[in-house]
């Protein structure tokens, strides 16, 4: 969740009726769907207290479609889409999305060397409500299907990775006042699977060519202090060599939280520091390689990618269509 170019090589378009899809999208952030006109409004329900709330699973998941022209809502239970799809804004193309605690969604889209920041909120049905610019929070260069998105807890820090051809750039930014700091690296390697345990940012450190012995590339889970100084990422830290095969792998707490397929089998495990194989969690056979791996941000769901949609953590919840999604969160 692999190409190189500045527009990045889609897969699967999402057919869209487009004059319905652009409807969605209003400047400033208005109402996107305007069922309000025409039936009376819901009633809101009381918000739950903070102990119940914590322990809500998520019910829908967010994800964008693999032409980058719209947001895709879909029903956990169900695996329906949920409302209407949300058009990118004229001219960009959706890259990343990533769930904020809370209830919204951060959303990244690309044009002409310039990633911009928009937060996607739903209604009470999970239908898509409103989509949002946030003002002043933009990232220079090039944004790939290498790239990478995560938003910090408190919800007041973004990190993304943009790239020069392989070679990595990681800006986190603040959503209050836009400014933010650089890590740079001159050696070619992916920079994936991006996760925040508070003000520390991880990610799996992959060289696009072996650095130790022929054949062999070295994946590396590796934090990075955000409080720090700005500069070469040679200054994150190794947490853990990850086992062969594996390269997706996020921090969730203390733990760190890995994932691998092998003959169609995904294994979801709990690693040491030692990065030998603490505990299994989650044993689920999948349609494709695994692309990326994420806990809700509230309760201890987990979503696996890898073709369709993996859950772990509701019962009685299956395979979520994925496919035609080039991203997803929840």
């Amino acid at each position: 969740m692999d190409g190189r170019r500045e527009n990045p090589p889609w897969r699967g378009a999402v057919p869209l009726a487009v004059a319905a899809a652009a409807a969605l999208f209003v400047a400033g952030g208005m109402d996107l769907v305007h069922r309000h006109q025409r039936a009376p409004e819901k009633p809101r329900h009381d918000a739950k207290p903070a102990s119940e709330a914590e322990e809500t699973e998520p019910r829908v998941v967010v994800g964008v479609a693999a032409s980058g022209a719209a947001l895709i809502v879909r029903d956990v239970r169900t695996g329906e889409d949920v409302g209407l799809p949300v058009a990118a804004p004229p001219g960009r193309r959706f890259h990343r999305v990533e769930a904020v605690k809370g209830g919204s969604y951060v959303v990244a889209t690309y044009a002409d060397r310039t990633v911009k920041f928009h937060r996607l909120t739903l209604d009470d049905d999970g239908r898509p409500e409103t989509l949002k610019d946030i003002p002043k929070v933009t990232v220079p260069g090039v944004s790939t299907s290498w790239s990478d998105l995560a938003v910090s807890p408190d919800g007041t820090h973004i990190a993304y990775v943009t790239y020069q051809r392989t070679r990595g750039r990681v800006d986190v930014i603040s959503t209050a006042t836009g400014t933010g700091k650089v890590w740079t690296t001159k050696l070619p390697a992916r920079i994936g699977s991006l996760s925040w345990s508070g003000t520390t940012l991880s990610f799996v450190w992959s060289p696009a060519r072996s650095t130790d012995r022929p054949g062999r590339l070295r994946h590396q889970l590796r934090t990075l202090d955000t409080r720090g100084a700005a500069g070469d990422l040679k200054v994150s830290k190794a947490v853990l060599d990850l086992p062969e095969g594996c390269t997706t792998a996020i921090l969730s707490g203390d733990a760190v939280v890995a994932g691998v397929v092998r003959n169609s089998q995904l294994t979801v495990q709990m690693l040491t520091v030692t990065g030998k194989p603490a505990k299994v969690l989650w044993r689920q056979t999948v349609k494709d390689e695994l692309t990326g791996l994420d806990t809700a941000p509230a309760g201890k769901a987990i979503l696996a990618t890898a073709g369709d949609l993996y859950t772990k953590g509701i019962p009685g919840v299956r395979a979520v269509p994925g496919e035609d999604l080039a991203d997803a969160t929840w």
